[in-house]
């Protein structure tokens, strides 16, 4: 998009908002439209209730063909035809931050045959901005109204205004798709492009929710392990309750109250339900969990910091000076070579795969052996083709 090209607000569906398909036969009339263009991709779209609902499921699907227009799906009111199924499986799907809705997507037994991420497709570009809006201002000139993503997708009905907004979500998306792939095929990207998008598709995306106490915001500013440990032990009751009553666990009890309550905890049950907000303070099974972490014996209480390999990078120019050293001199280099080719640094090779290697190595090995070992840690074959040498010249060009 060139500076001067007017910006159009696209405050509906083109051809009008559609109305949700709640039963399956309106649903297969859909796959009958679709199945009659089946080199079409599709565009794909999920909104969850993460801020609302302990589950990370779909309470509604997007889906939209040239052929067959948009489908508003509600999945909670019947069981995705296995027609809808296969013809899916069968297409390439064109998503915006494609690792956000893939999980929830393949719960409904929905998966891809091949995957086009808009947003890994504008980070590989080198765009500034790579929301959905900004990316369809670039492509396409239009302005997309973005007033509802984090809703409560599991009421119901839907209103009218989140239902708009959710059939924007995949009306371009194929347009855009079309301008992106042309922009990495003249950046000579487009092979990164689909190793990039073929990794996303096969990746296990692990659980769509922290699975971990230590996962808990302000954790850090508890110092003993009796703290922790009522901190973990208030987690678990929360988690349970939350997945019980299908709730946010933050809905349940916030981070803040959670960790600040488990700091008072060793100072006794008065001290403790200070910290807590005054709608909590009946609850007594706060305290019970609290209580049942400070009684632990000294060998079950968690340390202050998991034990993780390679260590923490924050620790390594104090206690590891030396690794510290070549990491800053692999780091830099990587980030040069990836504001040569145009994309952010993380892009090029995930840090955690740099430091990895890093950790690993007092010296670079030959170029081949060193692209060979990013690769083994999990690094895509243009991804170690780009920043392996440069990670090699970093380590040897002064020797």
């Amino acid at each position: 998009m060139t500076e001067s090209a007017p910006v159009t607000d696209l405050t509906s569906p083109r051809s009008g908002l559609v109305p949700v398909i709640d039963r399956i036969q309106p649903l297969l009339a859909w796959c009958e439209a679709a199945a009659s263009a089946p080199q079409e991709p599709v565009a794909v779209d999920a909104e969850r209730a993460s801020s609302y609902r302990y589950s990370s499921r779909a309470y509604l699907v997007q889906l939209r063909t040239e052929a067959a227009g948009t489908a508003l799906i509600d999945p909670l009111a019947f069981t995705l035809p296995a027609r809808l199924l296969d013809l899916l499986a069968q297409r390439e799907w064109v998503l915006h931050a494609a690792g956000q809705d893939l999980p929830s997507l393949d719960e409904l037994g929905m998966r891809p045959a091949a995957l086009f991420d808009t947003e890994l497709a504008a980070r590989l570009l080198g765009m500034e901005r790579v929301g959905l809006g900004a990316v369809v201002e670039d492509a396409l000139s239009l302005r997309l109204a973005k007033e509802h993503s984090a809703a409560d997708w599991s009421r119901r009905p839907l209103p009218e205004g989140w239902l708009t907004y959710a059939a924007l979500d995949v009306e371009v998306l194929v347009e855009v798709r079309d301008v992106l792939a042309a922009r990495l095929q003249e950046d000579g990207k487009a092979e990164w492009a689909r190793q990039e998008f073929e990794h996303e598709r096969l990746r296990d995306h692990g659980p769509t929710r922290s699975s971990t106490w230590r996962g808990l915001h302000g954790l850090g500013g508890l110092r003993s392990a009796k703290q922790l440990a009522a901190a973990r032990e208030m987690w678990a009751r929360r988690d349970e309750i939350a997945g019980a009553e299908d709730l946010s666990p933050h809905r349940v009890i916030k981070d803040r109250d959670l960790v600040a309550a488990a700091k008072e905890a060793p100072r006794g049950r008065e001290a403790f339900e200070q910290a807590l907000p005054a709608k909590l303070h009946r609850k007594d099974l706060w305290w019970q969990a609290a209580r049942s972490g400070l009684g632990l014996p000294a060998s079950h209480l968690p340390e202050r910091s998991e034990r993780s390999y390679p260590p923490p990078h924050k620790l390594w120019s104090k206690k590891y000076p030396e690794v510290w050293e070549r990491y800053q001199l692999v780091r830099v280099a990587v980030g040069q070579r990836a504001e040569d080719l145009e994309l952010p640094a993380e892009n090029l090779l995930q840090p955690a795969v740099l430091r990895h290697w890093v950790w690993e190595h007092e010296q670079a090995p030959a170029e081949d052996v060193l692209e060979s070992e990013l690769l083994a840690l999990g690094a895509r074959p243009w991804q170690a083709e780009q920043a392996g040498p440069v990670v090699h010249r970093a380590l040897t060009e002064d020797d």
